[in-house]
């Protein structure tokens, strides 16, 4: 039905209703009421049938609650995944931890070698100081040597040992650096000296596993001694120059800072500055002061006039007892003594008849 529909029925409708009011109703009008007090009886049926609000009260909290059950299995859900996931965390922690420590004996070549180089990595993250780091770094270094002797006794292959020999060199010119850098800085001849005999000796282990090595490895361990053959030298020339005025040249290469060339300027003020010996002038071939014959010190000055042997004891019996010169006491004289006179007496006449005179002194 449209619109203008409707509207005619609602106005047929309400003319109905009002001939029914005023009295004028036609047979119609009389269907229209009774349809209306038909409609009226079940308002009021409805009405009376109607909960009250202690009723409307217990229907709206039982239907609040059902709602709060069916929205409690999605936060049910939302802590078992959060559950799900710490303990997924735990276990990867876990494992992890388990794979690193598995990982303390890999050697270069093993599926865990790089889990150890990661572990050292963090390792090395975690450390802040600077001189601290440089030793880390030399002792990684130390135990990559030692892992090139057990693949020597285990006969690995030829990859093995370049992976090994590549990480030493890395560590190698990591911990060289940082801890020059240190020296040139803050003086240490005792660290450089550390430094160059930890390098001689990392020489000599290498030197004792190239022979075991294999033919297209021995280069590389080659080119690792000649690298240690330069901390060396590094470390001589910088404990050369830590008592001048320039140290390093200002540039740097694989090794840290280059030490400078040229002459010397030493500095007093510096850590390592060490005084030189006092050194005696040697001894000339002739004395440069002789005694005249003819002197003699006081002391050998002989009197003739009394006799210089022994005295004999007389014959049958006991010599006399040697008696010790006293030594001469000289007094010292008392010191003067001075005597002040006395200051001379002053007399004035009495200011008033019949007083005595004032005397003073």
């Amino acid at each position: 039905m449209g619109v203008p529909g409707r509207f005619a029925r609602e106005r047929a409708d309400g003319d109905r209703f009002a001939d029914l009011v005023d009295g004028t109703a036609s047979p119609d009008t009389d269907e229209f009421a009774r349809e209306l007090a038909l409609v009226c009886g079940l308002r009021e049926l409805g009405a009376s049938g109607a909960p009250d609000a202690e009723t409307r009260k217990r229907i709206r909290d039982e239907i609040a609650g059902r709602l709060a059950e069916a929205e409690a299995p999605p936060k049910r859900r939302g802590h078992a995944v959060a559950n799900l996931a710490a303990a997924a965390v735990a276990l990867v922690l876990a494992l992890g931890g388990i794979t690193l420590l598995l990982s303390k004996d890999a050697l270069p070549g093993d599926p865990l070698y790089g889990i150890k180089r990661a572990g050292e990595s963090a390792a090395l993250g975690l450390t802040f100081d600077e001189q601290d780091k440089a030793k880390k770094h030399l002792e990684f270094a130390t135990n990559r040597v030692g892992e090139l002797g057990e693949l020597t006794r285990q006969g690995a292959s030829t990859g093995a040992y370049f992976t090994g020999l590549a990480d030493f060199e890395t560590d190698l010119r990591a911990g060289v650096s940082q801890l020059t850098a240190i020296v040139t800085d803050q003086g240490g001849q005792t660290r450089l000296a550390e430094l160059r005999t930890w390098a001689r000796q990392q020489s000599d282990r290498l030197g004792f596993q190239v022979g075991s090595a294999p033919a297209e490895a021995r280069d590389k361990f080659a080119a690792a001694r000649v690298l240690l053959d330069k901390v060396q030298a590094r470390t001589t020339d910088l404990g050369s120059r830590l008592v001048c005025y320039t140290i390093t040249t200002g540039s740097s290469d694989e090794l840290g800072a280059v030490p400078a060339a040229g002459d010397c300027v030493r500095d007093p003020g510096s850590p390592d500055a060490v005084v030189p010996p006092v050194t005696q002038p040697p001894p000339s071939s002739a004395p440069t002061w002789s005694p005249s014959p003819t002197s003699a010190p006081p002391s050998s000055v002989v009197d003739t006039a009394t006799p210089t042997g022994p005295l004999a004891p007389p014959s049958g019996g006991v010599p006399p007892p040697v008696m010790a010169t006293p030594a001469p006491v000289t007094k010292t004289p008392p010191p003067p003594t001075t005597t002040t006179p006395p200051p001379p007496l002053i007399s004035i006449p009495p200011l008033i008849p019949g007083l005595p005179p004032i005397v003073i002194g």
